[in-house]
């Protein structure tokens, strides 16, 4: 057990003057199962107290102490199932001086309690939480005394707590995913009635592990007779010439009081502007505005449009003529609103009308405790490097924290924010919305300060489901017509009424929409002609990829395809036996139908691509059929455009090491796709769809000028031989898609084997190409591709490669050997080259002995 010692400079500041001190109580505590809960008998070792760390979870603490093996490893998902279903209690001793206890309050603050958490100290109840998306704060000044108090926090098990009232409901809301380990009957899951991250009950990405801990940092905070509970910054006008901004201090009293509140702001030039005021204070929440002017401001806007300044604010409290409270936050100017007329959908930045290019945001792991910064800094800047620049905050997680905001301020990512809904139906009760509605003030205020924070949405796929799903409707029919209209006003009161008040009341300026997809109800939802699409015949359903062609929606917020992860991430958890694609190993990483989803893989893989020649060429395969299924869609997006305002593929990133639809995986390793999406979303680009006999040539530009440049496309046979051409100069227009031709096969292959030739088609601007893509008339199994006859010339950790013929979806494939290439993916022309940094730990010579470059062609 450690102490914490309060520091003794407390004792010499009068209590008035004191500024608001904070302790921090992460770190080391002590956890044990709760003696109350009948796995003590089962797990007499973990009955005793083991060491635990606080921000946590009780899932960590037994993988680091060995009790458990680690459920990201080989088939170790079942061993770590009992946790989640166990009460536990977690324990810290606080040495409090007398200092401390002079001052008026002394609270504790939890950022995050998961979920359902009872607060002793030293024996007397403080506290008991019901929502891990909660801050909760509680005076335990009464409670403690000088010296050593102990701290107990008592977590029960989510699943046990909830389990009676569900067995006991005739028709139990329908939820999300079934268990596989029999710990909840199928079609009766306690998730939907709790307020804790949803995909920990698993996802068809994602393991069960169902964490209780401490998940957020702990502190002690002792303040006196005021101190600020919020603050925020609101834009109320932006031109060039001055920003009129209101700061907004929120104050907590004891009672009456006068103080004075000032705001200093600090632009990204270093020019300073305060405002300063007195208050008058009564006892509870206090309300204190100042209006703030800044001139020639600077504008915030999305990468690739404008720079991203930031403006730092400090907010103070003055009591006594002393500064006894402040907070710091960095905000940026820009305006942001919905694009909504007849049925579109889209974002329009400072009055820009921007094309979203992204993908979607899954939590970075299972144990949200252990993301470092860092982590969350490389998947945001991988985005940024694919040339995206929106990333939609799926609902079935948990909110971020402030540093990855941050970072997508500072890189100029526009963030789409689900609230934390996944897909279940909610409860009906009135307690429910308003345990979410405290939520849903407190996240708002948190965040709105960020600028890349561009638009809120109610969820994801719960009033699409409620709407479509046969499942629900199945529902909806066992429980009858009353029962039925109260929990469809219960969702309409809580996601048109609840959430969307927190963003316009915390908010004012950020769009609001109540789910996702959703045409905020205007009509029926998930269609081509209104709102935003969630598109799952492809993959889900089993459709050819050439279903992406076959509409415009109006903004793809989901679509997605599926793709092994890198060689090295599949040896680290699977280990260096031999494999298949139905190895017991590969099922337990793979959740997308219960394990079963390699099939929909080796589906696709028959469909479209040869025969693998062993295993890593199957991993290779995959990769390749993700990126070129995604990339025809995305293109066929933007050439949409202005019909189609976005397309957000599913999914960036992993969980946990698996099998799923991300383009980078758990250990950052970049997949064939994310290679891609450099390419179909550049700045400018080329679109060529073969269809019916012809191809069509659209050209696509996000820049907001006009830019003059030439299109091309040449056809060869496999030998190199040109079969066509053609070809003109254009002025790409700003913010735009343009349609530039539709060539007849007969007039650019000259009558050649559609299974022996093909074509490129390119963007030039000043003479270089911005943009390249492969056109083909067979599906790629059925084309009769040369050997490539590539070769690999090394500098030190740079590789050049060369082809002696067409080389389709060139690899550089490391093997167990963990590598970034710096381009992957790529096709090569006849006699082509192209070099390529590395970057690994490996050394130069392992990665030269590593090397395998693979192509669609034969070897």
């Amino acid at each position: 057990m450690l102490a914490l010692l309060l520091p003794a400079l407390l004792a010499s500041v009068s209590a008035w003057a004191a500024p608001r001190e904070t302790i921090s109580l992460d770190g080391a505590w002590q956890v044990r199962i709760d003696p109350a809960d009948q796995a003590a008998r089962a797990h007499p070792k973990e009955a005793q107290w083991f060491p635990a760390r606080v921000p946590g979870s009780v899932q960590q603490d037994l993988i680091a102490a060995g009790r458990v093996p680690d459920p990201f490893k080989g088939i170790n998902e079942a061993p770590i199932q009992w946790a989640g279903l166990t009460s536990w209690q977690f324990r810290r001793v606080i040495d409090v001086t007398p200092a401390m206890l002079a001052r008026e309050h002394v609270e504790l603050v939890f950022d995050g309690l998961d979920t359902f958490a009872t607060v002793t100290v030293n024996g007397r109840q403080l506290l008991a939480t019901d929502n891990a998306h909660r801050r909760w704060r509680v005076d335990a000044k009464a409670a403690l005394k000088p010296g050593r108090n102990e701290l107990i926090v008592a977590i029960a098990s989510p699943i046990r707590t909830l389990q009676p009232m569900v067995l006991a409901t005739p028709n139990p809301l329908p939820g999300e995913y079934d268990s596989a380990f029999g710990d909840e009957p199928k079609g009766k899951q306690t998730s939907p009635y709790i307020r804790k991250p949803k995909y920990q009950y698993s996802w068809d990405w994602a393991p069960r592990l169902v964490t209780i801990g401490l998940w957020r940092p702990v502190r002690l905070e002792a303040w006196d007779e005021a101190r600020i509970d919020g603050f925020r910054v609101d834009q109320e006008a932006l031109n060039d010439s001055e920003a009129r901004l209101v700061a907004r201090w929120r104050i907590t009293a004891d009672g009456p009081a006068t103080v004075t509140v000032r705001a200093r702001v600090t632009g990204p030039d270093g020019n300073k502007v305060e405002v300063s005021r007195a208050a008058s204070l009564v006892a509870g929440d206090n309300w204190v505005s100042a209006p703030i002017a800044i001139e020639k401001p600077q504008r915030w806007w999305p990468v690739g449009y404008g720079a991203q300044p930031l403006y730092s604010v400090e907010a103070l409290l003055d009591t006594g003529g002393e500064t006894s409270d402040r907070v710091t936050q960095r905000i940026g100017l820009r305006t942001t609103e919905l694009i909504r007329k007849d049925g579109s959908f889209g974002f329009r930045i400072n009055g820009v009308p921007i094309f979203a290019k992204g993908a979607n945001l899954i939590p970075f792991d299972s144990f949200p405790a252990r993301v470092p910064e860092a982590q969350m800094r490389q998947i945001l800047q991988s985005a940024r490097d694919a040339n995206m620049n929106m990333i939609r905050v799926w609902g079935g997680g948990y909110y971020l924290d402030d540093a990855f905001y941050t970072l997508a301020d500072q890189m100029g990512l526009m963030i789409w924010q689900d609230f934390m809904f996944g897909g279940a139906v909610t409860p009906p009760d009135a307690a429910f919305r308003d345990n979410v509605r405290i939520e849903a003030d407190e996240q708002v205020e948190r965040l709105q300060p960020h600028p890349s924070m561009v638009g809120w949405s109610g969820g994801n796929e719960v009033l699409a489901g409620w709407e479509n799903w046969s499942d629900r409707k199945a529902f909806k029919k066992s429980v009858g017509a009353d029962e039925q209209e109260r929990i469809g006003t219960g969702m309409a009161v809580l996601f048109d009424r609840v959430l969307r008040d927190a963003v316009l009341t915390r908010a004012p300026g950020t769009p609001y929409w109540p789910g996702s997809p959703s045409a905020d109800y205007d009509g029926p939802v998930d269609t081509d002609k209104d709102g935003d699409r969630h598109f799952w015949d492809v993959w889900s359903g089993s459709k050819p990829v050439e279903r992406y062609l076959d509409s415009c929606p109006r903004f793809m917020s989901e679509y997605g395809f599926q793709a092994m992860p890198d060689l090295s991430t599949i040896r680290g958890f699977a280990g260096n036996g031999p494999l298949a694609i139905d190895s017991p190993v590969l099922k337990a990483h793979q959740k997308f139908l219960a394990g079963e989803g390699n099939e929909r893989l080796q589906l696709y893989l028959d469909q479209r691509l040869r025969k693998p020649r062993d295993f890593a060429d199957l991993v290779y395969l995959t990769q390749v059929n993700q990126a070129q299924a995604i990339e025809m869609a995305a293109r066929h997006h933007r050439a949409c455009r202005p019909v189609t305002l976005g397309s957000l593929y599913w999914q960036l990133n992993d969980t946990w090491p698996a099998i799923s639809w991300s383009s980078i995986d758990y250990n950052g390793q970049w997949k064939l796709l994310h290679y891609a999406a450099r390419r179909f979303f550049a700045p400018q680009a080329i679109v060529a769809e073969h269809k019916d006999g012809a191809t069509r040539i659209a050209l696509v530009s996000d820049a907001t000028a006009p830019i003059a440049a030439e299109w091309r496309i040449r056809a060869f046979d496999m030998a190199g031989k040109p079969l066509g051409a053609k070809a003109a100069d254009v002025t790409l227009e700003p913010l735009g898609a343009q349609e530039a031709a539709s060539i007849a096969d007969a007039d650019l292959f000259a009558g050649a084997d559609p299974k022996a030739s093909f074509a490129v088609a390119e963007l030039l601007v000043d003479g270089r190409a911005v943009s390249r893509t492969i056109v083909e008339r067979a599906l790629p199994k059925d084309m009769a591709y040369p050997a490539p006859g590539l070769t690999a010339r090394w500098n030190g950790k740079r590789v050049t490669i060369t082809a002696g013929a067409l080389a389709r979806a060139v690899m550089l494939d490391f093997g167990d050997v963990a590598a970034q290439p710096s381009d992957d993916g790529f096709d090569l022309l006849p006699g082509e080259s192209v070099t390529i940094d590395v970057v690994s730990d490996a050394s130069a010579a392992a990665l030269r002995r590593a090397l395998t470059l693979r192509t669609l062609g034969p070897q």
